[in-house]
């Protein structure tokens, strides 16, 4: 058996991460009912049984709902219970984007702009997965006939916009459509860039500086760690003058044009936003690279640190874990540290 198939297991039985909660266990069962075949039954599965992780036992039904807002913290939540029980990192990103999007084709009605939310989508999980999982949601709740038309909305619109497997001219095309509304997803965009800059995500003590030094090491680097260091800032300080020093030698290397790595953990979306709209202000193309390593080996490597993070505050950065998509810069890379 696999480990995710191990995980579904213990999961279901209640005996990982708390347990599959009643809801989901609901969708679940409608999605073995309507019969998908293979390792996607696992993934469908996996991500059905999901919804409620990290939420008490004792949580109303209720605030185990497909909003946007709930289905991001249980993505988050799914994530950290994935990469402690060892999931390889594309088979996670699958399961807890489909945590995440589940609820896509049951709003896609009251999207503003639904092409474009679909192609970012498209671009994480295969469309046709998340209608399948949206359509066992449906039969598993008492609104199941207004739902169901939604997702058959959403088939339609993917159907009609050839948007499962739609491609980019190329990923500068693909990251300024992005950030374009006006953009045609089909056509090419010049990349005038003047410098690239890599900025790291991933968990303290998977190993970023370790790639940094090997892959960039003749690029000068704009290190929080080091940061942390020259100010004379413990990770258990406030980290506002480490941040803010950070974005000022940035700039430096922006201005002149230099290409630059900026290490660090990265996690959240937003703050990866940040630093992408600075860099692109300053006409730098950003490179995301995502470190991973298992989490025990990460943990161990932390405590061996002379200033270790302390594990509240690295508990507190996992709730915050997003996983880049292909639609955040100009490319994205996984390095995979210490198998």
């Amino acid at each position: 058996m696999s480990r995710l198939g191990e995980f579904v297991e213990a999961y279901e039985a209640g005996g990982a991460a708390g347990g599959a909660r009643p809801g989901a266990r609901r969708v679940a069962a409608a999605l073995r009912a309507l019969g998908v075949a293979g390792e996607q039954e696992l993934e469908l599965i996996c991500a059905a049984l999901l919804p409620g992780i990290g939420l008490p036992p004792s949580a109303p039904e209720e605030e185990r709902t497909s909003s946007r807002a709930r289905a991001l913290v249980e993505a988050r939540a799914a994530r950290v219970a994935l990469w402690e029980a060892g999931i390889p990192v594309l088979t996670r990103e699958r399961v807890c984007q489909l945590v995440a999007l589940r609820g896509l084709p049951l709003r896609v009605s009251a999207l503003r702009d639904p092409e474009r939310s679909l192609r970012r989508a498209a671009l994480s999980v295969p469309l046709p997965w998340l209608a399948r999982l949206a359509e066992a949601e449906a039969r598993a709740r008492p609104e199941r006939d207004e739902l169901l038309a939604s997702v058959e909305l959403f088939r339609e619109l993917v159907a009609a916009g050839g948007l499962e497997g739609a491609r980019f001219a190329d990923p500068w095309s693909r990251f300024r459509y992005f950030r374009d509304p006006s953009r045609d997803p089909a056509g090419p965009v010049y990349d005038a860039s003047r410098a690239e800059v890599v900025l790291t995500s991933g968990p303290p003590g998977v190993g970023k500086s370790t790639w940094c030094r090997r892959e960039r090491g003749e690029w000068p680097r704009v290190s929080l760690d080091e940061l942390r260091a020259e100010l004379k800032v413990s990770p258990r300080d406030d980290q506002g003058p480490v941040a803010a020093l950070a974005r000022a030698r940035a700039r430096e290397y922006l201005r002149a044009e230099r290409s630059f790595v900026w290490e660090g953990t990265n996690l959240s979306a937003d703050l990866r936003r940040q630093v992408v709209d600075l860099c692109d202000a300053y006409g730098a193309r950003v490179r995301l690279v995502c470190v991973e390593a298992p989490a025990a080996l990460a943990t161990a490597r932390n405590r061996a640190r002379s200033e270790p993070v302390p594990e509240a505050a690295i508990a507190r950065m996992l709730r915050r874990w997003d996983f880049p998509d292909l639609a955040e810069a100009w490319e994205r890379e996984i390095y995979q540290s210490g198998e």
